[in-house]
């Protein structure tokens, strides 16, 4: 079931960036700009048809996501139904749409998980307190020290615990006080792993100093909380309360870089392959961590898209903008050379990240 639920969660992530191209084509027809082919995938193409409006509709070999072509497609562009043609406005309108739509659906995931149960990842997190019914599930080993006691007791990562010296563990409180109380003494550690009851002896430390703490491990647990009539609200909140932790962490990686800071900044990107192990673990949490996940995603698409990159759709947005405001011409030969400049950036980018995510991963 769970590999099922993992080719099911790439599918929407695939679908999140033809969804996104698909928010530029609609904006882009409706404000009279031609498209005249929207893909899904990559080339080389797989198939193609011609719709009736005049788009190419084509399926492509590489499932990477998708793309949109429009007619005239740089600024410099003239003529009816072109790009470049369009006014300002209309053209910031395209350019945004993308991001605007994954934006919503995050909204919409969002306001869905709440109605069923959305996972608290801030101890802020915004939500109705009038509507909200809260639960939690089992205890969580989260982060194994080296050399404590949970590892000696070959304790790992993603392990259910149930009971430690014979006494149920309830909560994540309750854990850090029974590890304090038997200090210093050998106890008996019930847990599940993989689905199976298991049980071990841990030595503890007889004092919380050196940073083991107690037993050396840290624990979690995944409390989800419910709505009923304020799910839009809580939608849109946490979608928002999101978007400004995601630009807060944004700004720490590029504080980071900027310092030479280069493992923390490590810490806090992902790439293609990182997506693929997260997504790989939530599937064994079922599909509502599937869902959370790609709900984070498209926020974190638009989030990126909306920046002043050049090669992103901020960033097209932005030299349209500076070179309006300097009053010079932006000829498509100078279009191409700035796109292609942090498409080459980003692509650098993305072989950093995909090496650092596989040695953090594999």
């Amino acid at each position: 079931m769970s590999t099922f639920i993992l080719v099911i969660g790439i599918l929407l992530f695939v679908g999140l960036v033809v969804l996104h191209e698909l928010g530029h084509a609609i904006v882009a027809k409706r404000n009279g700009v031609e498209v005249e082919e929207f893909g899904i995938g990559f080339p080389p193409r797989a198939w193609g048809k011609k719709l009736k409006n005049g788009t190419l509709l084509s399926v492509n070999w590489l499932p990477l996501g998708g793309f949109v072509r429009l007619k005239g497609e740089y600024d410099s562009a003239k003529g009816k139904g072109t790009y470049g043609g369009a006014s300002l406005w209309v053209k910031t309108k395209i350019l945004l749409a993308g991001v605007i739509t994954n934006w919503l659906i995050a909204v919409a995931i969002f306001t869905a998980l709440a109605l069923v149960g959305l996972p608290q990842i801030l101890s802020n997190q915004f939500t109705v307190a009038s509507d909200t019914v809260e639960s939690s599930s089992a205890v969580e080993a989260s982060t194994i020290v080296s050399d404590s006691p949970a590892q000696i007791a070959g304790l790992q990562s993603g392990d259910k615990l149930i009971s430690i010296g014979g006494q149920n563990v309830t909560s994540s409180d309750q854990f850090l006080q029974l590890t304090k109380g038997f200090a210093g003494q050998t106890v008996e550690v019930v847990y599940a792993r993989d689905g199976q009851q298991q049980q071990t002896e841990a030595t503890l430390n007889s004092d919380s100093s050196g940073g083991k703490g107690y037993i050396g491990m840290s624990v979690g647990e995944n409390i989800s909380r419910r709505s009923t009539w304020s799910a839009p609200i809580v939608g849109v909140g946490v979608t928002a309360q999101f978007t400004y932790e995601t630009l807060k962490g944004l700004a720490a990686t590029v504080g980071n870089l900027f310092t030479a800071h280069f493992a923390e900044a490590g810490e806090n990107v992902t790439g293609p392959v990182g997506i693929f192990s997260v997504l790989s673990s939530s599937a064994q949490d079922g599909f509502g961590s599937v869902l959370f996940l790609i709900g984070i995603i498209s926020l974190t698409l638009a989030v990126m898209n909306a920046l002043p990159i050049p090669a992103l759709d901020g960033g097209r947005l932005f030299v349209t903008i500076f070179f309006r405001l300097n009053k010079e011409v932006l000829t498509k030969e100078r279009e191409e050379s700035i796109q292609a400049t942090g498409m080459i950036a980003l692509l650098c980018l993305m072989i950093v990240v995909t090496f650092l995510d596989v040695k953090r991963f594999f």
